[in-house]
């Protein structure tokens, strides 16, 4: 019996991973169709573009019905710092 459960255990393990790396595959093949969508956002928000169309929206100058996700203080900011943290966990996964 030892070694059918062994058996079964690694079946399991094989399983598991293969559907996991199947997910990460994709995933990183979505991330990576967005990275040069992520440089030209961190460009726009650290180059002032930002700040003068985020000034625009408090004064009311833009239209109301404009969406406008991208002017929130936060939403920028927390993607390139959430872009950045995944960065970092990569490369230590990749260096495991």
């Amino acid at each position: 019996m030892e070694q059918i459960e062994r058996i079964t255990h690694m079946e399991q393990l094989l399983n598991e991973a293969s559907a996991a790396v199947e997910s990460l595959d994709q995933a990183l093949d979505r991330y990576a169709a967005v990275l040069t969508g992520l440089a030209e956002l961190t460009a726009y928000y650290e180059d002032g573009r930002w700040s003068e169309d985020f000034e625009a929206d408090a004064a009311g100058l833009l239209p109301q019905n404009l969406r406008r996700g991208v002017l929130t203080e936060d939403g920028v900011y927390d993607l390139l710092t959430d872009h950045r943290l995944l960065k970092e966990r990569l490369r230590k996964l990749g260096d495991g």
